[in-house]
Formats: structure tokens, sequence, C-alpha cells
């Protein structure tokens, strides 16, 4: 299995952006995780699409937006005009989320749902065939530096066993307090794709460090 590492935007210094961005190029990542936040689903807030439309032009890295916001179909438009190129929605911030995943594709781009730690999988039953990407959130969302709750490790497991018992196509995400203590635990239990906040960023050694990270992985 060829698990992908996102770091996540959120977690870089803004201050030196693009710099970040060059070291997360130069250590073989090809993805990256921008957190869109609208200090009402969750305390935070974060990266309108004016923001992902001026870093575009900066990188040629995947842009993977997780929104976590109330009622995305109101933005989801101006993402995808931004370059995003896949789009992940919460389940619990969707009213109509079939329609949603159905806007998301329409705009050309790859879907995805989120689901926080208490959202049960059977969210899902009936938008599998529309998902891309299933994002397990591995801490609350909203607040960097959270530790990963590792009870979590089951979800993933069950989703495993869904993804492969129905020979669905999406990927397992997984985003919340993930290092290089618990990242091999978490893809024994099925995630393939790996968010990487905080431990991600260090300044002056991104590169390096995400370079552990890919190694740790293969």
């Amino acid at each position: 299995m060829s698990v992908i590492i996102q770091p996540s935007l959120f977690a870089a210094d803004m201050g030196y952006l693009a710099e970040e961005l060059k070291a997360i190029e130069a250590s073989g990542i090809t993805e990256l995780h921008v957190d869109v936040m609208d200090g009402s689903f969750v305390p935070n807030i974060a990266f309108g699409p004016d923001q992902v439309s001026m870093l575009r032009p900066l990188t040629k890295l995947k842009f993977d937006v997780h929104m976590m916001v109330v009622n995305p179909d109101r933005y989801i438009p101006r993402y995808a005009e931004a370059g995003a190129e896949v789009i992940t929605v919460h389940a619990e911030a969707c009213v109509h989320l079939h329609r949603t995943l159905q806007l998301i594709k329409s705009l050309g781009k790859q879907a995805g749902v989120a689901l926080n730690p208490g959202t049960p999988l059977d969210v899902l039953d009936y938008v599998y065939d529309l998902l891309d990407q299933v994002l397990i959130m591995t801490v609350n969302p909203g607040c960097g530096g959270q530790k990963t709750i590792l009870g979590l490790t089951e979800k993933i497991k069950r989703l495993s066993e869904i993804k492969q018992a129905n020979q669905y196509g999406f990927a397992i995400q997984i985003d919340g307090g993930i290092n290089k203590d618990n990242i091999n635990k978490l893809i024994e239990a099925g995630a393939e794709n790996i968010v990487i906040g905080a431990a991600a960023f260090q300044r002056g050694k991104t590169k390096s460090t995400l370079e552990e990270f890919v190694a740790l992985v293969k």
C-alpha cells in the first residue's frame, strides 16, 4: 500500500510560507492539506478562497481543501475556482450531504467527507459511491497541537473493512495529532493518507522532518 503524507498548511509559519512550500516540494511530497475554518463550526478562522488563489501560483502541490465550515455549499465553487483539486466537507456541517457531494463532483473536483470523532460511519452508507476520500478526524477539529485519540483506530479498521468488502475506491485519510510515534499504528489500522500538522513544520528543518515521515511509511 502506498501511503500519502500531507503537511497541513495551518501549522506552517505564515511569515515564511513560500520557503515552507519549497521545503515541502523538496522533500518529495506532492500534496498539501489546506484547512478552511469559519469561526463557527470550529473556533478558529483560516484560509479563505482568496488566500488559496494567491497560494496557487507559488506551488505545484495538489491542494486538498478541508472545509470546516457551516453550510459549505456557499463556498465550494469559489474554492474550486481558486485551485483546489480535492474538496472535503464535514458530514456534520451539511444539510444535504449527497447534494453537496454532487456539487463538488459537478465542478470536476475530487470529493471527500470528514467525520468528527463522535460521528458514526453509518452516515456515509448512501454516499460511498460519490467519495474519493473519507477523512477520519483523530482529534476534535479546529485547534492544532492536540493528542491523537488512539481509540479511533477501531473506526479506521471498520472503514477499511467496508472499503475492502465493497471494493470502494475512496482513500482513507486521517487528521489530528499524528507524529512519528503513532503514525505506523494508524497505518496498520488502514489509514492511507496522513495529514501531519505541528509535527511537520520546524523552522529550517521542515524538509528533513518530512523526509523522515516519508521514510517511516515506505
